[in-house]
């Protein structure tokens, strides 16, 4: 898509903005400064370098402010870029300390390993962040701009989010106390909660973290509630892909992976590579190659853990279900690693990631015309012969994000293939299936399918 910008007045008059279009095809951010003025946030298409610009508002002339370049790819960054009087504020990652930093004017102010998440507010003095030195939980930090101080303002294990605004911030957190989330605000020296009125999940939790492998993966096991002991089927509940996490110290991110847990297995959740929050190295190990660093974490996370639970874990009975990227990962487990997945429910799959959006796909697999070995590896289509185990394939047909050819690209090959396998359509259904009925029933038939390709 061409995207034009241009400065409208309320007497009707336009100013167009030419930002360099021919460098820098991406139009990431656009917004106005604390002065009034305009500023530009644009990359190229190989998304290794991100340029700031100022626009003037009479003329809508360009001036670069600011450029950051990153072998791998330069991040966008929530709340990021910050003008505050005459200083910059940008986020960008320091390779020489691992870690995604605060700077200042180009000078990293933030101390290294504290993973910068969001910018959330800036005064004259110091900066209020989302970062974390854990990629389990999530803090509200505040900042001094002359780097001389970083402080903490949550300390509970949990996810905290802050939106701030004059002297006022509020802050909702959600932690392994409880399935609902706490907002607290502080405002004018007074701090109060705001009441929660959210539905509580008829749950029991029972999730333990581990640090597995040498690799040193986040991960969770959860059991069922009322296990009395012998083994039990495995059940990987991976999200696995780039920008998200799954293993946070909230209990509500466990609500679905507990419910299965209660069906009758054992539920394994892991963060491995490309996943955010341990530093860009662990980041950007996924470049070029979506498909076997990941895979590869998860099956070595499934290893690790059974070892640590001996005699939990019935190591001949493992499904894996994931939605999204998780969907991708579910069936790229059970179609290349057949030895290891006996049955898998792919939610939302990408099959092929030529048919994917173009900014998420080429940020980690390059251009498809230069880069065409990354997209064979870590397209599914060609595994259909391979195709040993139960595959459960469900796609929305109103799915806008990953659109639902991806699934029938891959069911289109396995029947060629002669693999049996499963395909849900859902008429009217989008991306993350938000019907409450259709989504309740959809946890109920994937415990089916499992159950019976597993075993009871």
């Amino acid at each position: 898509a061409t995207v034009d910008l241009f400065i409208i007045r309320l007497d009707g008059s336009q100013t167009p903005v030419d930002w360099s279009g021919s460098e820098f095809e991406y139009l990431a951010r656009a917004d106005w400064t604390s002065r009034n003025g305009i500023w530009l946030t644009v990359q190229p298409r190989d998304q290794k370098t991100t340029a700031i610009v100022a626009v003037d508002d009479r003329s809508g002339d360009v001036t670069e402010l600011h450029r950051d370049v990153d072998p791998g790819w330069s991040e966008l960054v929530t709340g990021a870029p910050r003008r505050f009087g005459d200083r910059l504020l940008t986020v960008a990652d320091d390779h020489e300390t691992d870690t995604r930093r605060l700077s200042v004017d180009g000078e990293p102010v933030s101390p290294a390993g504290i993973q910068l998440r969001s910018i959330v507010s800036v005064s004259a003095t110091h900066a209020i962040v989302g970062a974390t030195d854990d990629a389990t939980e999530l803090h509200v930090f505040e900042i001094a701009l002359d780097g001389s101080e970083t402080k903490a303002l949550t300390t509970t294990a949990g996810i905290h989010r802050c939106v701030a605004g004059g002297d006022t911030k509020v802050v909702t957190s959600s932690t392994m106390l409880d399935t609902s989330s706490v907002t607290t605000v502080h405002a004018d020296g007074a701090t109060f909660e705001i009441e929660s009125f959210a539905e509580r999940p008829d749950l029991e939790f029972d999730v333990n973290f581990h640090i597995s492998t040498p690799r040193a993966l986040n991960s969770a096991v959860i059991t069922p509630a009322n296990h009395d002991g012998g083994l039990l089927p495995v059940l990987l509940d991976p999200y696995g892909g780039p920008h998200a996490l799954r293993v946070q110290k909230a209990r509500s991110a466990f609500s679905a992976s507990q419910w299965f847990a209660d069906q009758g297995f054992v539920v394994i959740v892991t963060d491995g590579s490309g996943t955010p929050a341990r530093g860009p190295k662990f980041e950007q190990e996924v470049l070029g190659n979506m498909a076997d660093p990941v895979l590869d974490d998860q099956v070595e996370a499934l290893h690790a853990l059974a070892r640590q639970h001996d005699g939990l874990m019935d190591l001949t009975r493992v499904g894996i279900r994931g939605w999204s990227f998780g969907g991708y990962l579910a069936a790229l487990a059970v179609l290349k690693r057949p030895d290891v997945f006996h049955a898998a429910v792919a939610g939302a799959p990408v099959t092929d990631w030529r048919l994917y959006d173009t900014h998420y796909t080429e940020r980690y697999l390059g251009h498809p015309d230069t880069d065409a070995g990354a997209y064979a590896r870590t397209d599914l289509t060609p595994l259909a012969p391979l195709l040993e185990r139960p595959l459960m394939l469900i796609h929305g047909l109103a799915d806008d994000n990953v659109v639902s050819a991806h699934t029938f690209k891959l069911s289109q090959a396995l029947l060629e293939a002669g693999r049996p396998h499963q395909v849900l359509p859902l008429s009217g259904v989008s991306h993350m299936t938000p019907q409450e009925s259709v989504a309740e029933n959809l946890l109920k038939l994937q415990v089916a399918f499992l159950q019976d390709a597993l075993g009871d």
